[in-house]
């Protein structure tokens, strides 16, 4: 049964690494439930409740850059409110479109958001791009999060 169980740890945490760049897949939260799960068949002897704090607390950044990566680029170009509240939207609503919703989402969200404002379509599409520039450094955030906290994972099973 341990076996299967350490196997079942290994797939989360290798599919919430590929969920780090793939937003179908709830990277980070699979990252530590693997770990979580190989840490619990181990009863505890290598990862303690100081290593998980730490490796929860670094998921926990991570998804928090997840979700505020976008209005962050959007906010660096100087948008308006309305874009940055179109970012969230877009954001949310783009979850449930798919891929294309979450790539897309955050984009069409902040320049229509910023057009609303009554900005020009060159400067609306300026926050959009910017906003998209935000949610790719949150990815690239999100991935080094994701390593650490295997990295983390490993260091501990070798202690």
């Amino acid at each position: 049964m341990d076996i299967a169980l350490y196997l079942l740890a290994a797939v989360l945490i290798l599919g919430g690494l590929a969920g780090t760049v793939l937003p179908m897949l709830p990277g980070i939260p699979m990252i530590f439930g693997g770990i979580w799960l190989a840490a619990a068949v181990d009863d505890y002897r290598h990862l303690g409740t100081g290593w998980l704090l730490a490796i929860g607390l670094l998921g926990t950044l991570g998804v928090a850059v997840d979700f505020v990566a976008g209005t962050l680029g959007a906010k660096r170009v100087g948008a308006s409110a309305r874009a940055l509240s179109g970012a969230t939207l877009g954001a949310v609503v783009g979850m449930f479109l798919g891929i294309p919703g979450l790539v897309f989402g955050p984009f069409v969200g902040a320049l229509l958001g910023e057009w609303s404002a009554g900005n020009s379509v060159l400067r609306s599409a300026h926050v959009g791009a910017a906003t998209w520039v935000g949610l790719l450094v949150g990815t690239l955030v999100k991935l080094v999060i994701s390593f650490v906290m295997v990295g983390l994972f490993a260091l501990a099973l070798l202690m």
